[in-house]
């Protein structure tokens, strides 16, 4: 991969938190966090939606003043039966009336793993449940992320664990219902990365930064503040603009120690990181 150098610094105001980076926070202090640090964007979760409500959860951020760049997640669309997929598929639909409701028009898909050892079967059902969501993604004017996993994933969240396999998914449909999302953590690694971001082009739909730790301390929690690791952070920024993105850029932190943070502690590093690495 021939790393590319980012014509400018990025600017502030592209800064998207994404929830689960304060997971154990619940959502107004989250959001008061963010207006006392001059963060306007903010990235959610289903699950923390659900403990305060969609309709409250969207005044909320509106009366903030902010604004929600997605929601995540839909998708975990393979299972053993056709009767567990129809009730994923259901709860996908329950997902872009939320996504709707919340103001944003981007709906995250982690696309979950396989029932069996047949891991393109599994990617089939994904392909499928994609399908049976198009109508309400088109009526209520949503569109479908695809986000690839580091393979790490592919046993328990996502059979799709490349930006390749999840191009391949997504041109399957009109650009305007599905696109992809780019996750440093995810894709760092592939060796054909700046190929499958040109080929994505303006499928992108989001772009999510934090690090790789090296040695890592666990797959799920282990992710780092941008700085921390060896993820090109800006060559990767550089490759996404370079097709054309230009939206919000979401930092997206499991790690235990983040986590365990104050606020009022966290989100200034955050800031402080976000302008240094990325």
């Amino acid at each position: 991969m021939t790393a590319l150098a980012p014509s400018r610094p990025v600017a502030l105001d592209r800064l998207s938190f994404n929830q689960i980076t304060a997971d154990p926070y619940d959502m107004r202090a989250v959001v008061d966090a963010c207006v006392r640090h001059d963060i306007r964007r903010i990235a959610l979760w289903r699950h923390k939606v659900a403990e305060l409500g969609v309709r409250a959860t969207a005044d909320l951020v509106r009366d903030a003043g902010m604004s929600v760049s997605s929601l995540c997640r839909g998708g975990f669309f393979p299972a053993a039966t056709a009767a567990e997929r129809q009730t994923r598929i259901d709860d996908n639909r329950r997902a872009l009336e939320e996504t709707a409701e919340l103001g944003t028009n981007v709906l995250v898909l982690v696309c979950g793993p396989a029932p069996t050892k047949d891991l393109e079967s599994a990617r089939a059902m994904v392909v499928d449940g994609i399908a049976a969501l198009l109508p309400d993604a088109e009526r209520l004017g949503i569109t479908l992320g695809v986000e690839p996993l580091h393979p790490i994933y592919a046993g328990d969240r996502s059979v799709v664990v490349t930006l390749g396999q999840a191009n391949t998914i997504a041109e399957q449909f009109p650009k305007a219902l599905v696109g992809v999302v780019v996750d440093v953590y995810h894709v760092w690694w592939d060796p054909c990365i700046n190929e499958e971001i040109a080929r994505a082009g303006d499928r992108i739909l989001g772009f999510h930064v934090s690090d790789w730790l090296v040695p890592s301390p666990d797959p799920l929690m282990g992710r780092g503040l941008m700085g921390d690791g060896v993820i090109d952070l800006k060559g990767l920024r550089a490759a996404v603009e370079s097709v054309g993105y230009q939206g919000p850029i979401e930092v997206e932190i499991f790690n235990q120690k983040v986590w365990d943070m104050p606020l009022d502690e966290m989100l200034p590093l955050v800031r402080q990181r976000f302008a240094e690495t990325v």
